[in-house]
């Protein structure tokens, strides 16, 4: 009996985590880590980073075979995140989490585009197509993040210039892209800042190293797509397409799926009222 050897990379193929997730799987992210953990395996041999697929080639994810490639209708969620509740799938503390409150899939899994602290509020995209969710986090696609943050001090012009010079934080180049003053008085002032990658508690740690403390923070934008005003605390409305074509067409990605209209077939109800897109400039070509 012949040992079937693994076929080698194919130039031709597309990488084995950008398949993956562009049928839902996760993020390409996460599936650079699935692989690098063994729960992927091509044509019966544990994949590796860098492996491209073709269309024969059989995948199977997590001891299950993929019996076909998908190609979902792309659908988009926005959520107006509540304070208390965390972006993990499963929190091992048992705290809520944002994904108790989500309508369910009939295939793939929704995908978070970046995350948001237990403690921040406002506006946090998914869907279920992990090349999109990919693109749309990447630094090189240039997509900023505004917040609404209120902290306790108003700033001086020397800490607003610092914080879009940029400071090290722990080792770590940080700047605001924009700051803007919109209101305040006492211990209350209300800021409106911008910035690029979103790192790990960025708004918070940046405010730190010019001694304001925030007390209040909230995202109000992501790219082109906005926290819309009807869109109460806690619920979630699911893009127009409209919305949803023209997102894809500034992302420079085709839509896949035959049939776009099963992106509002979650529930009439929750079809966003109006736009939730502003004009935005044209992204870098990547």
């Amino acid at each position: 009996m012949t040992t079937r050897q693994p076929k080698p990379d194919q130039g031709d193929g597309e990488k084995l985590q950008k398949v993956l997730a562009a049928q839902g799987f996760g993020s390409r992210r996460q599936m650079e880590n699935w692989i690098t953990e063994g729960r992927v395996l091509v044509n019966g041999q544990t994949a590796h980073l860098g492996q491209r697929v073709v269309k024969q080639d059989q995948l199977v994810v997590d001891g299950q075979t993929v019996s076909e490639r998908r190609s979902n209708a792309p659908q988009i969620l926005l959520l107006n995140k509540a304070g208390g509740t965390v972006c993990s799938r499963r929190d091992p503390e048992k705290r809520p989490t944002i994904f108790d409150q989500l309508p369910r899939l009939r295939e793939g899994r929704w995908i978070t585009v970046g995350r948001l602290d237990m403690a921040t509020t406002g506006l946090l995209l998914l869907t279920n197509d992990g090349e999109l969710a990919h693109k749309l986090m990447h630094p090189s696609t240039g997509m900023d993040r505004e917040y609404a943050v209120r902290i306790n001090r108003k700033l001086d012009d020397d800490a607003l210039r610092l914080l879009t010079e940029g400071v090290v934080v722990e080792g770590e180049d940080m700047r605001f892209s924009d700051i803007r003053y919109y209101n305040g008085s006492e211990n209350n002032f209300w800021y409106h800042v911008a910035l690029m990658e979103g790192k790990n508690r960025e708004v918070r740690r940046l405010f730190d190293a010019v001694g304001a403390t925030v007390s209040r923070l909230k995202r109000v934008r992501y790219g082109p797509v906005i926290l819309p005003s009807w869109l109460t605390v806690g619920h979630w409305a699911s893009m127009q397409l409209d919305d949803l074509r023209r997102l894809y067409k500034l992302m420079r990605m085709p839509i896949q799926g035959s049939d776009l209209q099963a992106a509002q077939r979650l529930k009439r109800s929750k079809v966003a009222k109006t736009s939730c897109l502003v004009p935005y400039p044209d992204l870098p070509e990547r």
